[in-house]
């Protein structure tokens, strides 16, 4: 497993660096982070797509705690549909991915209270700005074209796209205007639309149909956009 999960990596994208609150749809991010996860155990051989649900291929322990630990409840449990999953792990993983970025000091949390204390919000300001600003960066070429995205980059645009992030990215004007449709390039040549065949696309198949069910799974949960 790499050293940034893809779940972080799509929180620091949705949280402002500044004020340390999060951003646009609560329930879409909470739904994107758990396919994150279920993508990361895909890019690393865990698990698969497989006549319709989401199977464990190889139960050992990565190394990363948060994947692992879905991975084991996976294991354990009988297959369930992408749409199913996502449900079941959105519950509780926001924590604990913010509690994970702030024990590695690339968050902080701050506690605040209002009401007479009976009202407490978190904020979760960016302590070291180096990791969502890589992300952002590689995300941002991805999006200019400047270069073909390797497997984690275009699951990172194709769960963006899922979870309607691409106004809160902080492109440029002329830059936003293109997202959207570079967006839908990047999943057509990976494989995730349908744009070309599996044995034709930028990311490993098994992978590719992982990440397709998911978004499908997501979009769905989300309703038509508006």
């Amino acid at each position: 497993m790499t050293a940034v999960a893809l779940a972080e990596e799509l929180l620091l994208l949705a949280y402002d660096e500044k004020s340390g609150k999060a951003t646009g749809s609560r329930i879409g991010l909470d739904l994107g982070m758990a396919a994150a996860v279920l993508v990361d155990l895909a890019l690393v051989g865990r698990v698969a797509f497989d006549d319709g649900s989401i199977v464990v291929t190889d139960p050992t322990p990565t190394g990363e705690p948060i994947a692992d630990e879905v991975l084991a409840r996976m294991a354990a449990d009988t297959p369930h549909t992408p749409a199913s999953w996502v449900q079941r792990l959105r519950h509780g993983l926001r924590d604990r991915i913010l509690a994970d970025l702030c024990g590695r000091g690339v968050t902080q949390e701050i506690n605040e209270t209002a009401m007479g204390g009976f009202v407490h919000v978190h904020r979760y300001p960016v302590l070291d700005p180096t990791v969502e600003t890589e992300v952002r960066q590689r995300l941002a070429a991805a999006l200019a074209g400047e270069r073909q995205p390797d497997e984690r980059t275009a699951a990172l645009a194709a769960l963006v796209a899922a979870i309607r992030m691409e106004p809160r990215l902080g492109l440029s004007a002329e830059a936003a205007q293109g997202a959207d449709r570079r967006l839908d390039e990047i999943a057509g040549t990976a494989g995730f639309a349908g744009g070309v065949s599996l044995e034709d696309s930028t990311v490993r198949p098994s992978v590719a149909l992982v990440i397709a069910a998911l978004t499908r799974a997501i979009e769905a949960a989300l309703g038509t956009r508006a």
